[in-house]
Order: C-alpha cells, then sequence, then structure tokens
C-alpha cells in the first residue's frame, strides 16, 4: 500500500530534517488517512492514486500561479512537490501511449467527447493526467 510507504519516507524525512519532503508527505498523509476515516476502510490502490492525483494536480494549479506572479521562489518548491509526489504514482504513459490504448479501447472519429472520456478515464486512472488523456480524446475525435 502507498500509505505505508509514505509513512516510511515521512519518517526519513524527519530523521534527515528535510523540512519539504516532511512537509509534503505529511498532508499525503492526511489525506490519505482522512479517505480512509471516510470510507470507513482501508483503501484500494486506485483510490490511493487518486488522491495522489489530486494533490499533484493542485500542486500544478499552485505551481502556475507562482509562475504567472513570477515568484522563482515559489516555483522551486511547488517543483520539487511535484517531483516528490510523482514518485508515488505508477509510470505515466507518453501521448502516444494513451492515444494507442484509446483507439484499441474504441475510440473512434466522431464520437462525442463525454461518452468518449467516459471509456478513457476509468481506462487509464492513474497512467496519465486528465489533461493529457483529454487532448489525445480531442485530437483523436
Amino acid at each position: 500500500m502507498l500509505k505505508t510507504e509514505v509513512f516510511e519516507q515521512l519518517k526519513n524525512a524527519m530523521r534527515e530534517k528535510d523540512a519539504l519532503a516532511k512537509g509534503v508527505l505529511s498532508l499525503l498523509k492526511s489525506a490519505l488517512d482522512l479517505a480512509e476515516k471516510e470510507k470507513g476502510g482501508a483503501l484500494s490502490s486506485d483510490e490511493e492514486i487518486a488522491i495522489i492525483n489530486r494533490e499533484v494536480k493542485q500542486t500544478n494549479q499552485a505551481l502556475e500561479g507562482a509562475q504567472n506572479a513570477g515568484r522563482a521562489d515559489l516555483i522551486e518548491k511547488e517543483e520539487a512537490k511535484l517531483v516528490l509526489l510523482k514518485s508515488f504514482l505508477p509510470k505515466q504513459l507518453t501521448e502516444e501511449e494513451v492515444a494507442e490504448k484509446l483507439t484499441a479501447a474504441g475510440i473512434v472519429k466522431g464520437m462525442g467527447m463525454g461518452d468518449a472520456m467516459k471509456i478513457a478515464k476509468p481506462l487509464l486512472t492513474g497512467q496519465a493526467e486528465g489533461a493529457v488523456i483529454s487532448k489525445v480524446v480531442k485530437s483523436i475525435i
């Protein structure tokens, strides 16, 4: 489970006095604990990946805000957070690999965006970011 891996890395970050890693891992562990408490049981790996993806998305938004504001100090910090968070995700597929999987799943030209995304999202959960999936679906249909 990812939760135990996050906890082990959090302990290491505390030992090494790595403030950034400690902060990111603490937030991630809290998010996982909260989701587990709300569910009333252990999370599946897909649910854990969904939580990590949510954290990655929030960090990407913070990174965009820092870039728009021209804050080099925040940009560096957010990029480091992204690297750490993405280390918990499975290997991300390239756009070409996403396109191959989607066409194999039956997404064809002329299909509605909503119908195509209903097929694509469950198929590629955790393997590619939503923005990449959306971009590839648009190029196919």
